[in-house]
């Protein structure tokens, strides 16, 4: 019995990270899903894609401080003056992580949205080091930029 419990579980596994592959990536015409997250105040936030111009995800610690460095030297009202949404995953991030980088996130001027859920951010495209950049009209994605905080600008890259 115990031999059958732990061949199920292999196999549901299996089946949810095939699944989660095969999660259709967002491309040129795709509809952007609304989503809940909080931001990095605690606050809910709920995304609306048709009132978005730009969304910026980040996927790695590393990639989210230089974005969040680059974000802060422009001001608190930068994004929204841009209609444009800033999302840093965190999930999977250790508790003792958290720690430490939930209060330096709060001193950031602008919102960070917390990508905080297993399948949140799977529909994104991404690039080692490098922050997605989906251009969205009416809700819909019209172009995928990635931008490199580290070299580029971002107020080049939200012209």
């Amino acid at each position: 019995m115990k031999l059958l419990q732990t061949i199920l579980n292999s196999v549901l596994i299996l089946a949810l990270s095939t699944s989660m592959a095969m999660a259709d990536v967002y491309k040129n015409g795709s509809k952007v899903a609304a989503f809940k997250a909080n931001d990095q105040h605690g606050n809910a936030y709920e995304f609306e894609a048709a009132k978005t111009k730009y969304l910026l995800v980040s996927f790695d610690m590393e990639t989210g401080k230089k974005a969040n460095a680059a974000l802060s030297a422009q001001g608190a009202d930068f994004l929204t003056n841009k209609k444009a949404v800033y999302v840093a995953n965190i999930f999977g991030m250790p508790g003792v992580g958290r720690m430490f980088a939930l209060p330096k996130m709060r001193k950031y001027p602008h919102r960070i949205i917390l990508a905080d859920e297993a399948n949140l951010l799977t529909s994104y495209p991404q690039q080692a080091n490098k922050v997605t950049v989906l251009s969205v009209s009416g809700g819909v994605v019209k172009a995928i930029r990635y931008w490199d905080p580290a070299s580029e600008s971002v107020v080049e890259l939200l012209k």
